[in-house]
């Protein structure tokens, strides 16, 4: 099985680390012939605007809508990729992004790089350190929308095949979560 890591900017190579660590055979994406063969894609932190912007450009963000609605993709968005696949950006309405999972998140929720910070949980049974990086906060969450952790507010949650998580597991030790979405894909 193959899982594409969104290649354009962000925590690249710490996602692809964590996938083979599981021994995933894993695929840069860059542009829509990337896609081939692949059943997930993660779309790592970064910088939102810029990942979008990118994304448009090299037209994957309507491979990745096309593919996502005709079941063919699972996503996983951590920070800035939670941002864009969420239905409503608050503090950024005019920003665009995928709209794929019915939740309302606001850009840089918990303030500046300043207040970035990191806390202990377990998550699938498993003590995981959750890195929050100027974060967004999930504000509300659609009816189909299960809340998997929650700590004051929803830090990862999933929809379908889609699963987000505001804090970045890449930069922990765990594979936990990585392990939860790689079995999503093997469902594509």
């Amino acid at each position: 099985m193959k899982v594409g890591v969104l290649a354009i900017q962000g925590d690249v190579i710490e996602h692809i680390e964590t996938l083979k660590k599981l021994n995933v055979d894993v695929v840069e994406v860059r542009l829509p012939e990337d896609f081939k063969g692949i059943k997930g894609l993660i779309i790592p932190g970064g910088e939102s605007t810029t990942l979008i912007k990118l994304m448009k450009r090299f037209d994957v963000d309507k491979e990745i809508v096309k593919r996502y609605k005709n079941n063919k993709l699972a996503i996983f968005g951590t920070c800035a990729g939670a941002i864009l696949l969420a239905k409503t950006i608050l503090n950024h309405p005019n920003q665009p992004g995928l709209g794929l999972i019915d939740i309302e998140i606001q850009r840089n929720g918990y303030g500046r790089q300043i207040d970035s910070f990191e806390k202990k949980e377990k998550i699938f049974g498993k003590s995981i350190n959750c890195i929050f990086i100027r974060a967004p906060v999930i504000k509300s969450v659609g009816k189909g929308v299960k809340v998997i952790k929650k700590i004051k507010t929803p830090v990862l949650i999933e929809e379908k095949n889609i699963i987000i998580s505001t804090f970045h597991p890449e930069l922990s030790d765990s594979t936990v979560i990585h392990k939860h979405f790689v079995d999503m894909c093997k469902n594509i």
